[in-house]
């Protein structure tokens, strides 16, 4: 049986996974994230393989990373939360790993996740949406992952939709994940309590009474015991989504669109405002086929799996 590690590194944890040629976990582990030391995260991630190797088999390594990756699968030119700019990763890892290794985006890698094993296995084209602290995106066209010319493709948290809007962590103003995300859901209701709006007493008193305390998990748990506050942040939230999900559908025409991340908790508070969004903004609706809004199924399985399966090919 063909074995594969999947590795999935992000700012506070790396999160290890050996998987089987049917997406199947055998056995999973995670380490802290030392996410500000280059030479202690590539040692991390080197000990979580070999320990998972005394166990098991495994063939490869498929590593996903929260950064731009270059077309190899090599180098991570830009990670924002981790300590690495413009590293061979690996060529670096393959001194301490001796096995074939491949280096990807995580978004792309929970991509292919749910397009091999999840909610995206029955169509060709998939556009996945990771709704968390930012906006993460992953193409699947004609049954391949797409990356672009330069490996970076898919960045959709960057799609402008408000010009001169909200400084991004990027650089830019204005970009989706400034308005789609959980950072953006929690900054919303924080200024809303701050402002002394009756209507977020209810979300508040969950908090203590402190604004600062108020989360995305709060907000998701308000909403669903039928705060109608909580309710309204996710579908202005939705809102921003399913614009941004109608002009990459313009452009690339998937079959279905899976929502993922954490924010995706919410479920149908979140889906069904985002469906009726996508759709008053999809150009030409009622004319043409319409890609389908999915709840992904993997959960935070999807990078390690995905990560895995595409070591393996």
């Amino acid at each position: 049986m063909s074995l594969t590690c999947g590795i999935d590194v992000g700012g506070t944890k790396i999160a290890g996974a050996v998987v089987d040629a049917k997406g199947m976990i055998l056995e999973e582990s995670r380490v802290e994230s030392p996410a500000t030391d280059r030479e202690a995260i590539e040692a991390a991630i080197a000990t979580l393989v070999a320990d998972l190797r005394t166990r098991h088999e495994v063939e490869s390594v498929g590593i996903g990373f929260a950064g731009y990756v270059d077309a190899s699968r090599a180098r991570v030119l830009f990670a924002p939360n981790l300590a690495m700019r413009d590293l061979d990763l690996r060529a670096e890892l393959q001194e301490h790993i001796d096995l074939p290794v491949i280096i990807e985006n995580d978004a792309n890698a929970a991509a292919w996740g749910e397009f091999a094993f999840g909610a995206g296995e029955d169509v060709e084209d998939q556009l996945m949406v990771t709704v968390g602290t930012g906006v993460g995106g992953g193409l699947v066209l004609g049954g391949e992952l797409y990356r672009g010319a330069y490996g970076v493709a898919a960045e959709i948290g960057h799609l402008r939709v408000v010009p001169d809007g909200h400084l991004c962590g990027c650089g830019k103003r204005g970009c989706l994940e400034q308005y789609g995300s959980g950072s953006a859901l929690v900054r919303d209701a924080r200024v809303a309590a701050g402002g002394g709006s009756e209507q977020v007493g209810p979300l508040l008193a969950r908090a203590g009474g402190r604004p600062d305390a108020i989360t995305g998990p709060l907000i998701t748990e308000a909403a669903q015991d039928g705060d109608p506050f909580a309710v309204e942040l996710l579908a202005a939230l939705a809102y921003w989504l399913g614009g941004g999900i109608a002009s990459l559908a313009a452009v690339l025409d998937p079959a279905a669109v899976v929502i993922g991340g954490g924010v995706s908790e919410a479920g149908d508070l979140l889906l069904d405002p985002m469906r009726a969004a996508f759709e008053s903004h999809l150009s030409g609706f009622g004319h043409h086929p319409t890609a389908e809004i999915r709840l992904a199924t993997l959960g935070n399985k999807a990078g390690v799996i995905g990560a895995a399966d595409l070591a393996r090919r």
